[in-house]
């Protein structure tokens, strides 16, 4: 909601034309490019645990260091930094990769969409949701599951582009198997471009995929590449550079984050961990190494490119110490989470975790409760850039039709949690009161009429007939329902306008890439 929304909130009176003004702009705001939170950050600890953590994340740098494997350009960097190289082993002076952070990464910083309403601002007390990502499987009602194909991904692509919920494309939603592995990614960047005009994430596969990643986007955004505020070039593109947990960083993703890096695209520099197998299995043992490998990544791109935009990131899930398979949405991670958000903003940069998680085969109940008890404290904890937000299955393995649209529904509902309590006078109901006094009912009062259509959060899955209504509706449950909702969505899909110029040189773009590359699928 910008200013003027606001103001007209803030202006409007109990009953008449005023309040319902309100309750129309209020309706007219649900799609908003991204949130603005009016809430305070929940925090789980103190100034002192917190300067710990910090300073076992500098012993960590100091005296185990991180491997940067395969890069020497990286290696000499480093080196002519002040750290201390041996062979791949970088051990860093305590304060080495903060200091380089803070003196040149932006705070918060614009990612740009092709259209510019879409815009968003990552960073700050502002959040992004984003669909999941890089799943090889897909899962709905009509086929089970299944490996994905360009099709799913070009249906995802359409059905985060309608979701009021979800500000962004996203990135790798499915892997599209059906096309060889040295040109899909040509077909997602498109597909991005061709079906959404929301911001989206890059390929980090290959050097060369990130190459042809940041081709695309120019040409999408024509000559209007400079931004006016900067002064540097727009960035158009956020793209995932996982750490390769515990303490190494591999030549693949080094070479990703060179190309976005050198042309001030952003990263997010995460580290990948399951507690137990890839970090220690406490809290701050979790919370210090996940610190100092985002440090060293994001360190990295300062080093590369001063100022470009980087994101620090955490994914940290749990084992089962009983099997060894991940589990979601238990408490640990969830406080992992609170920590890395706060540790986030003492460094002073944007921070990327969350999602609804969960490792559930199917849109089921087990499925619910793991999603929500990772997207509250995404919320609570003041994640800027939500991957994961809609979709995840089986632990990431699979994507699920039914399972987005639930999700959508839910990072709807976290907008009106995030917004806080409205203090204008039309919320305040003064007039409400004095009209209805005891005894009665407020359900034909001026205000309530005013305001009904904006009342409160409507969710277009939840059912909330009476027993007799729903059985004569047939019964369905949630995942009956979202399956209904996902076609609908599809068949009502309204493609953004893309000029025709643009899109004739995307496919000129992709036929030559795609000419250049050995029949061979790797």
């Amino acid at each position: 909601m910008d200013e003027q929304q606001a103001g007209t909130l803030r202006r409007s009176r109990g009953g008449g034309r005023e309040a319902k003004r309100a309750a129309r702009a209020a309706r007219g705001s649900v799609s908003v490019p991204y949130i603005t939170r009016s809430i305070p950050y929940y925090e789980v600890l103190g100034e002192e645990g917190l300067v710990t953590i910090e300073q076992n994340a500098e012993t960590i740098l100091a005296e185990v260091g991180i491997d940067f494997r395969d890069d020497p350009e990286a290696l000499a960097l480093w080196k002519d930094a002040g750290a201390d190289v041996a062979g791949e082993r970088v051990h860093f002076p305590r304060g080495l990769c903060r200091s380089l952070i803070q003196k040149s990464a932006p705070r918060q910083f614009v990612q740009h969409a092709r259209n510019p309403e879409r815009s968003v601002v990552i960073g700050g007390p502002h959040t992004v949701f984003a669909p999941a990502y890089g799943s090889p499987f897909i899962r709905n009602l009509d086929d089970g599951r299944r490996y994905a194909r360009i099709e799913d991904f070009r249906n995802f692509v359409k059905l985060a582009y309608v979701a009021h919920g979800l500000h962004h494309s996203g990135g790798t939603i499915c892997e599209p198997v059906d096309l060889p592995v040295n040109k899909r990614h040509l077909e997602m960047v498109y597909s991005h471009i061709k079906f959404s005009d929301k911001p989206f994430m890059g390929s980090v596969t290959a050097p060369e995929r990130a190459e042809d990643t940041v081709a695309m986007a120019k040409i999408a955004f024509g000559q209007d590449i400079e931004d006016p505020v900067t002064g540097r070039p727009k960035t158009m593109i956020v793209s995932l550079i996982n750490a390769n947990s515990p303490m190494t960083f591999d030549a693949t993703m080094l070479g990703a984050l060179k190309v976005y890096a050198r042309e001030n695209q952003a990263v997010i520099v995460t580290p990948f961990i399951l507690a137990g197998a890839m970090s220690p299995v406490t809290v701050a043992g979790t919370a210090a190494q996940t610190l100092a490998e985002s440090l060293a990544g994001m360190a990295f791109a300062q080093l590369i490119n001063p100022g470009a935009p980087v994101v620090f990131g955490s994914f940290a899930s749990s084992i089962s110490m009983q099997s060894g398979a991940p589990t979601f949405g238990t408490p640990e991670p969830a406080l992992v989470l609170y920590v890395m958000a706060a540790l986030a903003r003492r460094l002073g940069v944007p921070f990327r975790s969350g999602g609804g998680l969960c490792a559930s085969k199917i849109a089921d109940a087990q499925a619910a409760y793991e999603s929500a008890n990772t997207l509250v404290p995404t919320c609570l904890a003041g994640v800027n850039f939500v991957l994961h937000t809609a979709g995840w299955l089986e632990g990431g393995l699979a994507m699920g039709y039914e399972k987005f649209v639930m999700d959508a529904d839910q990072a709807g509902m976290m907008h009106t949690l995030l917004a806080g309590v409205d203090m204008s006078e039309n919320a305040q109901a003064m007039d409400a009161i004095r009209e209805v006094g005891p005894g009665k009912h407020f359900l034909g009062c001026a205000h309530t009429q005013a305001n009904f259509e904006n009342a409160f959060y409507r969710s277009p899955l939840a059912d909330n007939n009476s027993f007799e209504q729903w059985e004569a509706e047939g019964a369905g449950d949630m995942a009956k329902r979202a399956n209904a909702l996902w076609k609908k969505q599809l068949a009502d899909y309204e493609a953004p306008p893309l000029d025709v110029a643009i899109d004739e040189a995307l496919n000129d773009f992709m036929a030559r890439r795609k000419a250049s590359f050995p029949d061979s699928n790797y």
